[in-house]
């Protein structure tokens, strides 16, 4: 079934949300697909372009700068119930950092007004000001018995609400508020992170994780074909072992 199947991918705001690599989010996820001769079509969506909650199985959404956060919330609150429907439907999302940010309720800016959220996650983000270390550097947090890897680099701190759970434990690094060990936040089939670098290339499971997600919604039981990771296997254990292999793996208890 495999070269039957095909995804529709929408990647929210591409020319204004990629720092740090975001965009080798898409291409994990087209490859991946490729290997498996599963059709990825990637939709670009743009400021002032319409989203139809109906046509994609799958959206994505970068970080950006505070300048380009502020363009991209205020062009949200026009996308933004069309988004929240798809969602609530069981679209698979993943937002990364300034798109995790406005995945929330607002972020509220060292300077400069607060930007509203469409609140897909029950999270806020504030910024602290300059005098408050940013959140930088490498990551490992334990997710459904795996690790994920990353880096971060946030002045933004991000709290959960009661209605929000989050991605993953930070076994190094700072998460959404170097406070309280919680990275990301998972909403239905929504993922929210602050993980660049980029995330899906050197995570492999997450990335095969969401497909699986997407596929189930479209065509029901959908088993992934399984793939030589060996090559993103390294990626992932150098990373590691950047942070010090000793270190995350007292922290797991093993």
């Amino acid at each position: 079934m495999s070269g039957e199947a095909r995804l529709k991918l929408a990647h929210l705001y591409p020319n204004l949300m990629n720092i740090y690599g975001d965009r080798g989010n898409i291409i994990c996820l087209r490859q991946r697909c490729l290997w498996r001769e599963i059709e990825l079509e990637v939709t670009g969506i743009g400021l002032d372009e319409e989203f139809d909650p109906l046509a994609y199985d799958l959206l994505f959404m970068g970080g950006g700068q505070d300048r380009e956060q502020q363009m991209v919330a205020e062009d949200l609150q026009v996308k933004g119930q069309a988004i929240k429907a798809a969602i609530e439907s069981g679209v698979v999302a993943l937002a990364v950092c300034g798109g995790y940010q406005l995945f929330g309720r607002y972020y509220r800016p060292a300077e400069g007004p607060e930007l509203v959220g469409i609140e897909v996650f029950d999270a806020w983000t504030i910024h602290k000001g300059s005098d408050v270390p940013r959140c930088i550097g490498n990551v490992v947090a334990r997710w459904n018995n795996h690790t994920l890897v990353g880096f971060e680099n946030h002045g933004g701190r991000t709290y959960l609400g009661p209605q929000a759970k989050p991605l993953a434990q930070v076994i190094h690094g700072h998460g959404n508020n170097s406070e309280d060990d919680g990275e990301g936040a998972v909403y239905k089939n929504a993922y929210g992170t602050y993980l660049h670098g980029s995330l899906l290339p050197k995570n492999p499971h997450f990335a095969d994780h969401l497909l699986s997600l997407a596929l189930a919604q479209k065509y029901g039981d959908f088993p992934l074909a399984p793939l030589d990771d060996s090559l993103e296997t390294r990626a992932h254990e150098a990373a590691l072992k950047m942070v010090g292999k000793r270190r995350w793996l007292s922290r797991l208890g093993t």
